[in-house]
């Protein structure tokens, strides 16, 4: 039995380390050249690339079926998730604050959706959701560091996007959801 547990744990460190490795080399290439050709996945679609949760309870598993544990439970409809892997009808995803796991594809929408400067969240600061694409106009909102809100559109430096009812322009620097220079359209 001793045996078996030890082979168990050395082949799940072994599958661990592919992943792990493999996920690497995704964000590196994000981050490098987020305008440059992406890799296509399994499924036609570009990888890396941005979903959002279609449910309210979606369990992120420790591998890509349902025999896996369950390390994560989402309890946010519309949260943004970056797929960075895909296998059959699985997805492994990244949320904004990094954790990842394995959600089944249909659990996720293609719907655009972002978090507000996730980054910022604890610290004594907001944003400016901006009337339009100008850091001179006049505010719509302010949003508090961590707000998930609806993308209507990204220009590659703006993003045109919908929180609690309110309508404007947030820089896209300053968004989780839509890469550095991308271009999204509702």
């Amino acid at each position: 039995m001793a045996a078996f547990v030890s082979l168990r744990i050395t082949l799940s460190a072994a599958l661990l380390g592919l992943v792990f490795s493999s996920t690497e080399i995704s964000v590196s290439r994000v981050q490098a050249a987020p305008n440059q050709n992406v890799t296509l996945g399994p499924s036609g679609l570009p990888i890396p690339r941005f979903v959002s949760l279609k449910s309210g309870r979606v369990n992120a598993r420790i591998g890509p079926g349902l025999n896996y544990a369950v390390n994560w439970l989402y309890t946010k409809p519309g949260l943004p998730m970056e797929i960075t892997q895909e296998y059959d009808n699985w997805r492994r995803v990244r949320d904004s604050e990094g954790a990842e796991g394995w959600i089944n594809q249909s659990l996720l929408s293609g719907r655009r959706t972002a978090i507000a400067a996730p980054w910022q969240r604890g610290k004594d600061a907001t944003i400016t959701l901006l009337s339009k694409p100008d850091n001179e106009a006049h505010a719509v909102a302010i949003l508090e560091p961590g707000v998930v809100g609806a993308i209507k559109s990204c220009d590659g430096k703006w993003c045109e996007m919908t929180f609690s009812g309110h309508t404007g322009w947030i820089s896209q620097t300053l968004v989780w959801g839509a890469y550095p220079g991308e271009l999204v359209k509702d």
